[in-house]
């Protein structure tokens, strides 16, 4: 479990006694005054804006930055205390670091005594799995009928379900592509992942599959490897059999209405939270997501594992440089040389494209006082709290290890999601500092904030603050067990702030990769 970071008097925050930065939890003007234990008192020498970095005690041109007792750079210049340490000065650190496989190996046992929910109330399915939600997806085979499957979705979208309460909805699945890609090639194969997945949900208790006629990926290849379930509801049409689009929108919503009793049908039941899912994302991040949002929702995510439940985290880009923290945890070298490959992997997909993975952060990052991907990277594993590393898959493959697991995919938060929930995610922490509004469907997505001007400012989007925690009106502990309840509450029904606004469809976005011709 995470320890929470030691508070200091003046507004600034150290995250470990051997950095040599300190995070600004207001804005300091030039010349205030800091006093830390064990540091020379001294003076900023510039504006210091709330969420940035704040130098401590001199570092040499050249030499590693340390914040979380890890490096984020080297200073491009020589810095003294008190000095801004941002893009000016900080630049990034290209020395290998050293791979261990298992040597921090650690299973969190699940606190006694504090009154945490080991049950959920859930949709249990025929092949045993749990969902959290009972939606009906219209899933498209190929971009050619997204606009059919849209039209089918949209009768459902503020009537006909009044007498079917426990179905949440019915939602198109819709992408662009299916054709002009090779189904066998990387990308191909990558995109079949992700509609099999979707479509093999326990959060859909129905299916119609919806296809043009002629695309590469056809409507009974998308089927046919689904391995569905007995007992699983699945309707498929194509629109030239169907005879165009208008009747394949009538017959859609006929099959859909007939789909309603038998999915109405299930009931939420008890479920342990071993049945539970999680997936782990962040989006729009600041200079205070690797020490609130982060780590409380990595407290929560061993929370769960301890319970006997699965937490992945994603993002490969946003763990480049902090990726020996990860191995370290990994149960076995097969399974820590499975991430060092993907990251390999992602060196080559960036050079291809004539970029490098330390592109990141993005603007935005940096003016909420993130440098370089070092720094963001460190924060983001947080995410993943202490748990040993279970597995690691590829892109929207099937999640099939419990406890912590990792899965690549790219940073651009919508096409993370979509990857995550692919592979069996069932519920979505989404932490942000910057205000990222980013919903998800049909696995509920949880907000959580990292600071508190922005939940005040965005508060009818967030679900939790947890800029709390450096506002000392709250402990790391207590809101990472907030989270975990709220986790548990959602999974039983609690509509997110996203649902409440019917978020998620238009977030369904698959990674594509690879020639289309």
């Amino acid at each position: 479990m995470s320890a929470d970071p030691a508070p200091s008097e003046p507004p600034v925050l150290r995250l470990r006694e051997e950095d040599h930065v300190v995070v600004a939890t207001a804005d300091l003007p030039v010349d205030a005054e800091i006093r830390l234990p064990g540091v020379q008192a001294f003076r900023t020498t510039a504006p210091i804006p709330r969420g940035h970095k704040l130098a401590i005690r001199p570092v040499t041109q050249g030499g590693q930055v340390l914040k979380y007792g890890q490096s984020i750079g080297r200073a491009t210049a020589a810095i003294t205390a008190g000095d801004h340490v941002h893009s000016h000065n900080l630049g990034m650190d290209l020395d290998e670091r050293e791979h261990e496989f298992g040597t921090a190996r650690v299973q969190p046992s699940f606190p006694e005594g504090r009154d945490l929910p080991r049950t959920f109330l859930g949709y249990h399915r025929p092949d045993g799995r749990v969902g959290t939600r009972n939606y009906i997806g219209v899933i498209t085979s190929v971009n050619c009928s997204a606009s059919s499957a849209n039209m089918i979705a949209d009768q459902f979208r503020h009537t006909g379900l009044e007498e079917f309460e426990n179905v949440d909805g019915v939602m198109a699945i819709t992408h662009q592509s299916g054709c002009g890609l090779v189904p066998d090639s990387e990308g191909g194969q990558m995109l079949l992942r992700t509609l099999r997945g979707y479509a093999n949900h326990p959060n859909f208790g129905g299916l119609l599959v919806l296809g043009l006629g002629c695309e590469m990926i056809a409507v009974n290849q998308l089927v046919d490897g689904l391995g569905l379930p007995e007992g699983a509801y699945v309707e498929t049409m194509t629109i030239q059999d169907i005879g165009g689009i208008r009747a394949t929108v009538r017959a859609g919503v006929e099959k859909i209405q007939e789909m309603m009793p038998r999915v109405n049908e299930a009931q939420r039941e008890p479920a342990d939270v071993a049945h539970l899912t999680l997936g782990l994302n962040c989006g729009g991040s600041d200079g205070y997501s690797g020490i609130t949002a982060n780590p409380a929702l990595g407290y929560a995510s061993d929370l769960l594992v301890a319970a006997g439940g699965t937490s992945t985290l994603a993002e490969t880009p946003e763990v480049y440089g902090a990726e020996h923290l990860l191995t370290r945890r990994a149960v076995s070298p097969e399974v820590g040389q499975r991430l060092l490959d993907r990251i390999e992997w992602w060196k080559d997909y960036t050079a291809a494209g004539e970029g490098t993975l330390d592109n990141n952060p993005s603007p935005g990052n940096k003016t909420g006082g993130l440098t370089t991907i070092l720094e963001k990277s460190l924060g983001a594993v947080a995410k993943g709290g202490t748990a040993e590393l279970t597995g690691v898959y590829e892109y929207a493959e099937a999640i099939t290890a419990k406890g912590f697991t990792f899965m690549d995919t790219p940073g651009y938060d919508p096409v993370s999601v979509t990857g995550l929930v692919a592979g069996g995610a069932t519920v979505v922490c989404f932490t942000t500092g910057r205000g990222s509004v980013l919903g998800c469907k049909p696995a509920p997505s949880i907000k959580l904030a990292t600071n508190t001007p922005m939940y005040e400012r965005m508060h009818e989007d967030m679900d939790l603050n947890c800029g709390r925690i450096v506002d000392g009106t709250a402990s790391l502990t207590e809101v990472g067990e907030e989270i975990y309840r709220m986790i548990v509450e959602v999974a039983s029904g609690r509509e997110t702030v996203s649902e409440e606004l019917d978020l998620g469809q238009d977030e369904f976005i698959p990674w594509h990769v690879g020639a289309v011709t």
